[in-house]
C-alpha cells in the first residue's frame, strides 16, 4: 500500500476505463487506473458525456455516503441538483464548480433536471490528508471562476494558481485544476509548477502535448519536475489540466470512500448501513444506495 514513485518528468499514456454511474450516465474514468492512482492528492476523475437524454433520465444517483475527501464537480453542459445530509440544495450549472467537503463523514445525493437535457461533466475526488480527513463536513458553490486566455486556448483556472489568476476554490493540499478549450487550430506553451506532479485529460477533439498524440478516453501523465508544456491542436479540442504535490500519504479507496485501513472502511460500511452518522438527505425520492461488504472486495491503495 505504498504511494506510488514519482519519476520526474514523463510521458505515460494511460488508457482509461468506461463505466456506469446511477441508472444510465456512461464516464470514462482516468483515475485510478491500475498505472496511476492519484495525481497530487486527485484520487478520482470520472468524465461523464457529453449525452443527451430523454425525460426522466441523465444522472439519478441515490444518497450514497463519503469519508476522507472531497468531491469536486466542475459542469461543462447541463444542471444537477445536489442535495446533502447538512441540507444544503444547490443546482449546478455550465462554468460553475461544487466542492463538498466529506470529513468524517456526509451524504448526498446528484440528480438531473427531469426534463430532457444535455449533460457534460468532470467529477472528481480530493483525499484529505490525515490532518483534515476528520474534519466536520461542509458543501460550497462557486458560480464563477477564473477565465485567463493562453494563446490559442482559453482556460478556466478551477482550483489553485496559474496564468497570473488564482481560484476562489479552496483546497487542503496543493493543487491545480485547469480546464482548457480551443475552437480551431491552437499552439500554446503552459507554465507548469516544476515541484507538481501533472496529468491532462482529453475530453473532446485531440491535442499533441510534448509531441504525444492525445484523444479522449486518454490521460497523459506528465510527472514532475517540468516548467512547462507545449500545446499543439489540429482541430477544436478541450482538455483537463490536474496537478498537485505528491501526495506523500498511503491512503486506501473503496466504494465512496478514502481512508488509511480496512477497519476504518468497514466501520463506515456499517453506520452507513445501520443509518447511523451519515445524517439524511431530503428533497430526493430515490433510493439510498446500499454500501456492499467491504471484506469481499480489493482496496485500492494509492
Amino acid at each position: 500500500m505504498s504511494v506510488q514513485a514519482h519519476p520526474g518528468p514523463t510521458l505515460e499514456l494511460i488508457p482509461a476505463r468506461s463505466g456506469i454511474v446511477g441508472d444510465a450516465l456512461r464516464v470514462s474514468r482516468a483515475i485510478p487506473t491500475k498505472q496511476r492512482r492519484l495525481v497530487g492528492a486527485w484520487c478520482f476523475l470520472d468524465h461523464a458525456g457529453p449525452m443527451d437524454y430523454a425525460e426522466g433520465q441523465g444522472m439519478a444517483v441515490g444518497p450514497h455516503p463519503h469519508i476522507g475527501l472531497q468531491t469536486f464537480t466542475w459542469m461543462i453542459e447541463g444542471e444537477v441538483d445536489h442535495h446533502d445530509s447538512l441540507g444544503n440544495h444547490q443546482r449546478i450549472r455550465p462554468g460553475q464548480v461544487n466542492l463538498m467537503t466529506a470529513g468524517r463523514g456526509i451524504s448526498h445525493a446528484e440528480v438531473s433536471t427531469r426534463d430532457p437535457g444535455r449533460i457534460h461533466a468532470a467529477q472528481l475526488w480530493i483525499a484529505l490528508p490525515d490532518a483534515e480527513r476528520h474534519r466536520e463536513p461542509a458543501f460550497q458553490h462557486f458560480p464563477e471562476l477564473p477565465k485567463i486566455a493562453c494563446d490559442g486556448f482559453n482556460a478556466t483556472l478551477l482550483v489553485g494558481e496559474a496564468l497570473g489568476a488564482v481560484s476562489p476554490v479552496p483546497a487542503f493540499s496543493p493543487l491545480l485544476g485547469m480546464d482548457l478549450q480551443s475552437a480551431t487550430a491552437a499552439h500554446a506553451i503552459l507554465p507548469l509548477r516544476a515541484d507538481f506532479e501533472h496529468a491532462v485529460v482529453c475530453l473532446q477533439g485531440a491535442v499533441s502535448i510534448e509531441g504525444q498524440r492525445l484523444v479522449p478516453g486518454e490521460m497523459l501523465y506528465l510527472g514532475t519536475d517540468r516548467a512547462q508544456i507545449t500545446l499543439d491542436s489540429t482541430e477544436a479540442a478541450h482538455l483537463l489540466l490536474v496537478g498537485g504535490t505528491p501526495f506523500e500519504e498511503d491512503i486506501l479507496v473503496w466504494w465512496n470512500f478514502v481512508a488509511r485501513t480496512r477497519e476504518e472502511m468497514v466501520e463506515a460500511t456499517r453506520d452507513w448501513n445501520e443509518g447511523d452518522r451519515f445524517g439524511t438527505v431530503t428533497s430526493t425520492d430515490l433510493p439510498r444506495l446500499h454500501a456492499p461488504d467491504p471484506s469481499t472486495l480489493q482496496l485500492r491503495a494509492g
